[in-house]
């Protein structure tokens, strides 16, 4: 186990598998949410909404781990632990960006007033699992 995502592991952020998501809530417990996952070469991206529990919890602990398993094949899957930075920068277009790859169209669901968060996650600990014969 490294801090980098091996290249073979790309086609699990690049598919359109979900990642689930784990930060920790104020009391210590972890939050676990399905999301859309994306990538900046060997950074994770992802994105909420700000006031959103995962954006709370990481701007006050910026902690996180995420499980990304292939939608065709269970055995394959990548773990990422690391440290989350949040931007607003670019937000409104990479959600956009993930709605064209998960649904085909665009986002819809915005909500009146919402602002959208890139959460950046830089790896500290991966481990990938990648493809086998059961």
């Amino acid at each position: 186990m490294s801090g980098t995502i091996p290249e073979a592991a790309y086609p699990l952020f690049d598919d359109v598998n979900f990642a689930h998501v784990v930060t920790v809530m104020p009391d210590g417990m972890p939050q676990v949410t399905p999301v859309w996952v994306d990538r900046d070469g060997g950074t994770v991206l992802l994105n909420t909404a700000l006031g959103r529990a995962k954006a709370v919890n990481l701007e006050r602990d910026p902690r996180i781990a995420l499980c990304i398993v292939a939608r065709d094949n269970p055995y394959t899957y990548v773990q990422v632990r690391g440290h989350a930075a949040l931007t607003t920068e670019g937000a409104a277009e990479h959600i956009e960006k993930l709605s064209q790859k998960y649904f085909g169209r665009p986002y819809p669901s915005w909500r009146p007033g919402e602002q959208r968060v890139i959460i950046r996650v830089t790896p500290d600990i991966v481990d990938y699992h990648p493809p086998r014969r059961r």
